[in-house]
């Protein structure tokens, strides 16, 4: 047997009774007549100790060839520790080492394995499976795994059905770039790795399995982030037979469970805003509402009086900095503006109003304005004495965007946002297509299958290029303090208002059939109303840890490149592989 207990379990109530452990060196404290030594597992840590008095020359021989990470088996006394540690669970008591067996050595390791470590991110992405061995790290992945479980016991109790749907699949125009795969048996022709298992869902509701769900890898193409991965997992679900309403209600009640299951935090119902009305007050579509701070859009007060910069912009727009806080010096206000004219955000300049403790008010557009012009700007914003207000000015999207930059900077700066604080929200009525000016031509904002709202339903069968532009659809996002948790919509489950969808997004009804003729022939055969929502699960584990990094969540994960370090992948296949794969040679049909 190599192990009675675990390293993790063992308390003053095992005193006296004779254990074996098994588990990693951590620590060797030698004092030439005593060793202590801490053996641990994913469990904890426990010491052991062998004396020159109570054990055999042979056994402290063996002892003093340990090194760190050595794999080691012991069999001992548990006895209470003279010096107890509230550091660790296992503190009030020790093992009295009676034999010692080394199961494994180690070389030493590059970096410390502990809770703090000493290697960097790209020195542990190499050696990802000792990175693993930390506990900082191995709580992460054990959170994840209890958060798959408590998700799995939510919906498998309200009558969801988990299915698995392909992995090989075909490649689609829509969306982020596919990862394809050549196929042998047919040469020439693509597999690709599903950004989403979209239409097989759609399907299975087709199919009458009115509650379906998965947690499913998904494969996207795309430039990295800390919050993004080539590969990713999505809780994916979807619904027959329901409204948006009862979706919402359906995974608000999900959110709450995984909330109270993993963290024990009690989350209050969920507030609802409009897509416009985010983007009007926040300039964002997944507003971190942890914070105040809502936009102020001053063209009514601010323009017509000769500043330039205001009378010829779009969009004049500010934010109310609250109480002490604004008591910016002109240096760190200067320092800001130097942050805002970054060409990551680009701003042309930052204007400031500053609403004093004794009634005055100063600016750096004062010349241009009186000071109750100031006050009334003041007034419209909610601002008190000792408030100042931050503005700029120019493109409409663009300004909201900048301006949202500089809330959020100021969050952080100003430390308004609260740890263990969860602000979730769910952000509905999206616009349905997005027109691109360079391309000319309509993109959906969220994926080509997204039903408009019922009332719209005729506009988008028969209304006019502005229409379009003006179209809602059945969307909605979760946004869980400024990340975007999950969307999904309802589905369109008609076909001719599918193939007017297509239509509108540039395909010909060719095209259409070619790509997805398989789904809109399925809806031909009695299709149910139906919607759905894929949740971010590696995004989930991280915002319900506080991590800005989806990577400490996933057990190997690829770095900023897309690579993966660890195996050297993506890696050359050989000349014999190319050609078995029709890759790289002359096909005998093109000869």
């Amino acid at each position: 047997m190599y192990r009675t207990h675990n390293c993790g379990e063992l308390r003053t109530s095992e005193v006296g009774q004779e254990v074996t452990l098994s588990g990693w060196v951590q620590t060797i404290r030698d004092k030439g007549f005593i060793m202590w030594i801490d053996v641990r597992d994913r469990y904890g840590i426990t010491q052991i100790m062998l004396s020159e008095e109570t054990s055999t020359p042979q056994l402290m021989e063996t002892a003093r060839t340990l090194g760190r990470e050595f794999v080691i088996k012991v069999t001992g006394e548990v006895i209470e520790r003279s010096s107890k540690s509230d550091k660790i669970p296992t503190g009030d008591i020790e093992i009295k080492v009676n034999t010692l067996d080394v199961l494994n050595a180690s070389k030493v390791p590059p970096f410390t394995i502990g809770e703090e470590t000493d290697g960097g991110d790209d020195l542990r992405m190499k050696y990802r499976f000792l990175d693993l061995r930390r506990s900082s790290v191995q709580r992460n992945i054990i959170f994840r795994s209890q958060l798959a479980i408590a998700t799995r016991q939510y919906l498998a109790s309200n009558d969801f059905i988990e299915v698995e749907t392909p992995v090989l699949i075909k490649s689609t125009p829509e969306g982020a770039r596919d990862f394809v795969v050549p196929s042998r048996m047919n040469g020439g022709q693509f597999y690709a790795l599903p950004q989403s298992p979209q239409t097989f869902k759609q399907l299975l509701m087709v199919s009458g399995f009115d509650k379906y769900f998965q947690i499913v890898k998904c494969f996207r193409d795309e430039d990295l982030r800390a919050d993004r991965q080539p590969e990713f997992t999505q809780i994916d679900c979807e619904m027959s037979f329901v409204t948006q309403e009862q979706i919402l209600n359906t995974f608000e009640g999900l959110t709450k469970h995984l909330f109270k299951t993993t963290m024990n935090v009690e989350l209050g119902d969920f507030p609802r805003m409009q897509y416009d009305d985010a983007m009007q007050q926040y300039g964002s579509d997944k507003p971190d509402l942890r914070f105040g701070m809502p936009f102020t859009e001053l063209n009514d007060l601010a323009k017509g009086h000769g500043f330039s910069v205001f009378d010829n912009a779009e969009l004049i727009v500010g934010i109310c900095v609250k109480g002490e806080a604004a008591n910016f010096s002109n240096k760190a206000l200067k320092k800001l503006e130097e942050w805002m004219k970054r060409p990551q955000i680009g701003a042309k300049g930052l204007v400031n109003v500053k609403f004093n403790e004794d009634d005055s008010v100063k600016s750096s557009v004062g010349k241009f304005y009186d000071e109750a012009q100031l006050k009334a700007w003041g007034e419209k914003a909610g601002a008190e004495a000792g408030d100042m207000l931050l503005i700029l000015s120019g493109e409409t999207d663009k300004t909201r965007k900048q301006l949202s930059e500089l809330r959020l900077e100021l969050g952080r700066r100003l430390e308004l946002i609260k740890p263990g604080d969860f602000k979730p929200l769910w952000v509905v009525d999206f616009p349905l297509l997005e027109w691109d000016e360079e391309s000319e031509r309509f993109h959906a904002m969220h994926h080509p299958f997204t039903s408009p709202k019922k009332e719209e339903i005729p506009n988008m069968l028969n209304g006019d290029h502005q229409t379009m532009k003006n179209l809602k659809a059945d969307a909605y996002d979760l946004v869980i303090n400024g990340s975007e948790i999950g969307g999904g919509s309802i589905r369109i489950h008609d076909r001719a208002l599918q193939s007017k969808n297509f239509e509108l997004l540039g395909f010909t009804p060719e095209e259409a059939e070619a790509q997805f003729g398989f789904l809109l022939g399925a809806f031909e055969y009695g299709a149910p109303p139906h919607g759905g929502i894929a949740f971010g699960f590696d995004r989930l584990c991280a915002v319900l840890n506080g991590s800005s990094s989806i990577r400490d969540f996933i057990a190997f994960p690829k770095n900023n490149q897309g690579r993966d370090v660890m195996i050297d992948a993506p890696a050359p296949i050989s000349e014999e592989q190319l050609e078995e794969l029709s890759i790289g040679v002359v096909m005998p049909e093109e000869v």
